[in-house]
């Protein structure tokens, strides 16, 4: 399996699933439950999804799947701010920026792979 360690974009990742475990942990027992249980899922899917594309020769597949994934976790942050799951606005806002950050590096790793390949 390639290396993945140095990736930026497994870093991001690596670091936003720590610090949303963390976060969830402050939710509502209902909160923790449903929409937590969701934020963790794909925050962990996001890690191993950049673990997958890196070890792969095709790439393309398993970028777009990523892409999905993270755009499933924005919507899924927004809908936890909607319904006041995090204790303040700051959680939310840094959850949301390194998502969208994440976004922007796969979006690149895709336009990159694209002209390599």
């Amino acid at each position: 399996m390639a290396q993945y360690e140095h990736l930026p974009l497994y870093k991001k990742a690596m670091d936003l699933t720590i610090y949303l475990e963390n976060i969830v942990r402050g939710f509502s027992r209902y909160h923790k439950y449903t929409l937590g249980t969701d934020v963790r899922s794909l925050s962990r899917e996001v890690v191993r999804l950049v673990i997958r594309a890196n070890s792969e020769r095709d790439k393309q597949t398993t970028l777009a799947i990523l892409r999905d994934t993270i755009e499933d976790l924005k919507v899924t942050l927004r809908i936890c701010k909607e319904v006041k799951a995090f204790k303040n606005f700051d959680s939310f806002q840094h959850a949301i920026e390194e998502t969208i950050s994440m976004s922007r590096q796969n979006e690149g790793w895709i336009r990159n792979n694209q002209e390599g390949g």
